[in-house]
């Protein structure tokens, strides 16, 4: 599988795009003209949760593209209402989503979008409503801020909660199986056999 990786925004989060589906996951901060740059056309933008540094230039990619954004119910008002983040005391608006371009999804055993068959994972505890893709045939995990190389995502932020979040990587993530390669929204890939025995908040569980 070809897997274009961009890097933006003052917190170096990643997005991965998918030439042969048109798939983009995750939209961080110069996104838009990054994909403009390389003439990448984006069908579907699949968001793994609602914090503004993965969905900042959400708006303007589906302006540009006239794509489909995909996420879980939970993220939808995170995406389509300006002052979102303000109501926590954060100092930043979004640029919403139109709520008519947003499908929602859920945890399912098998999802197919644009030809990339995928089973998706709810693992909260990081964000209400973060989703993990697997793409099956590949067995690459598109994780967001659920795992990352020696770490998790943080838990301190309004819907956090560590508890949550360390059970449901050891109840959905570590079964994938050892050797899926872990693509997350912060640093280098990692997989899931080493997160399982090094990762210091998870490991050996």
């Amino acid at each position: 599988m070809q897997i274009e990786t961009f890097t933006g925004g003052i917190f170096d989060t990643n997005c991965f795009y998918l030439p042969a589906c048109g798939i983009l996951i995750d939209a961080p901060q110069d996104a838009a003209d990054w994909l403009a740059a390389h003439n990448y056309p984006v069908r579907h933008l699949l968001l793994t949760h609602g914090h503004i540094d993965h969905t900042w230039d959400a708006a303007q990619i589906h302006q540009r593209h006239a794509c489909s954004v995909i996420c879980h119910p939970e993220t939808v008002p995170m995406v389509t209402e300006r002052d979102f983040f303000r109501k926590f005391g954060l100092g930043w608006d979004v640029d919403p989503l139109p709520l008519e371009s947003l499908q929602e999804l859920d945890e399912t055993e098998s999802f197919s979008v644009g030809g990339l068959d995928c089973k998706v994972l709810l693992v909260p505890g990081h964000c209400p409503g973060s989703l993990c893709f697997l793409a099956k045939d590949a067995r690459i995990l598109f994780g967001g801020d659920v795992l990352f190389a020696g770490g998790v995502g943080r838990w301190d932020l309004p819907g956090g909660d560590g508890e949550l979040l360390f059970s449901g990587i050891c109840t959905k993530l570590f079964p994938l199986g050892d050797d899926v390669k872990v693509l997350p929204g912060h640093g280098p890939a990692t997989t899931i056999g080493i997160e399982r025995n090094t990762n210091p908040f998870v490991g050996g569980r």
